[in-house]
């Protein structure tokens, strides 16, 4: 495996850093990765990590549930039951965005089961997509030509662009906000969902947290480093949704990841208390972020 090791810090561009935390890669390799955080601005990151010639081999999972649509066992079969009733809650959301649907552009769009949400919700879609197994999964559902890249749009004219836990998985932050930027029209909204590092349930299960899956998540954010990148990329940040479910799918994964098996009371348990937290502290498992192009 090739690595690079960032010597800035993305949002900042600090060269200070500390250990936050090792996390072992319990899907693929089996492997230790150390997660940092800039001693400036709290942002954390993994480093080093696998460069983007090796970064690939790390996704090659049936157990990956955002590239298939089968498989993965109890756990994941229990995500696609609830995934039907999130889809419905997305859309919901992403309609109170726009007076009426328009066009969107979903990067990272899997294997397109939110974009053809959208397009039964009246939506016009378009599709990024890298990985080539989902992406053909994606093209073939919705009937349209998913992209690969998001330098192949061309259309500079969207009215929404939604990335869902995919933010965490660039290697190019600031560039990548640049290019989300310049294909949103203004006043357009850009959502983006990511884990929060700062949960009760990252604290609870620390460096078991599964939403670290390391080295897959290259960025690991908190509402103060999302805001600021985001921010300072030409956006105005407007609210924050807490994806609820989240904490106790997490849960589940990161107790089998501790203990070799799922711990389903202390899963329910621990996803319980963490969305008790987020209604205090505005810190739950996984948040959407709401931003308007300035």
């Amino acid at each position: 495996m090739n690595q690079e090791t960032l010597t800035n810090c993305p949002i900042c561009s600090s060269t200070q850093f500390s250990t936050h935390l090792v996390c072992k890669d319990y899907l693929i390799s089996q492997s230790d990765f150390t997660i940092q955080s800039c001693n400036q601005c709290g942002f954390r990151f993994t480093n080093p990590r696998p460069d983007s010639s090796s970064i690939g081999a790390y996704y090659q999972s049936a157990d990956y549930v955002s590239h298939n649509d089968s498989g993965g066992g109890l756990i994941n079969k229990l995500y696609r039951l609830v995934r039907q009733y999130t889809l419905q809650q997305k859309l919901k959301l992403i309609n109170s965005t726009q007076a009426k649907p328009g066009k969107v552009l979903d990067v990272g769009c899997g294997t397109g089961l939110f974009l053809e949400t959208c397009h039964k919700g009246g939506w016009q879609i378009n599709g990024v997509e890298p990985d080539a197994n989902a992406r053909t999964v994606a093209t073939n559902r919705l009937q349209i030509q998913v992209k690969a890249d998001i330098d192949q749009i061309t259309d500079n004219e969207f009215d929404l662009l939604t990335m869902w836990h995919v933010l965490e998985h660039v290697p190019d932050l600031p560039q990548t906000l640049v290019k989300l930027r310049n294909r949103i029209r203004v006043g357009g909204t850009l959502l983006i969902a990511v884990p929060n590092s700062d949960s009760l349930d990252a604290q609870h299960f620390r460096n078991h947290w599964a939403a670290y899956d390391v080295p897959r998540h290259l960025s690991h954010f908190t509402p103060p480093t999302l805001k600021k990148l985001v921010n300072e990329s030409g956006f105005a940040f407007q609210e924050m949704h807490p994806m609820y479910f989240d904490a106790f799918y997490i849960g589940m994964l990161s107790t089998k990841y501790r203990d070799g098996r799922t711990n389903w009371l202390e899963s329910i348990y621990q996803g319980l208390r963490s969305n008790m937290y987020g209604s205090r502290t505005g810190n739950y498992s996984s948040l959407i972020y709401v931003f308007r192009k300035l």
